[in-house]
């Protein structure tokens, strides 16, 4: 069964497609190929409140990167008005 991963401050780049990189500390257990269940939000849900799915996730590749060398990372996570500047 996949993990679930919420994107709460992303929900409407999942939908519409244009968030397509996901940087998480903690999450480096992930392989290439693993599939995760993309949700609106996990934790914290109150009684009776279901997970709103957005839809499975495949993970393609796996890395530490240092902060700094990432260049076009705000697009790519779904903010294209910010800058690495």
């Amino acid at each position: 069964m996949p993990r679930n991963i919420s994107f709460a401050l992303t929900t409407q780049q999942i939908r519409d497609k244009t968030k397509t990189v996901t940087r998480r500390k903690g999450w480096k257990f992930l392989k290439p190929g693993d599939i995760l269940n993309g949700c609106v939000k996990c934790m914290g849900l109150r009684p009776g409140e279901k997970i709103e799915r957005l839809g499975q996730i495949y993970v393609t590749d796996v890395r530490r990167e240092p902060l700094n060398l990432i260049q076009d990372g705000a697009a790519k996570e779904g903010f294209p008005e910010m800058s690495a500047d």
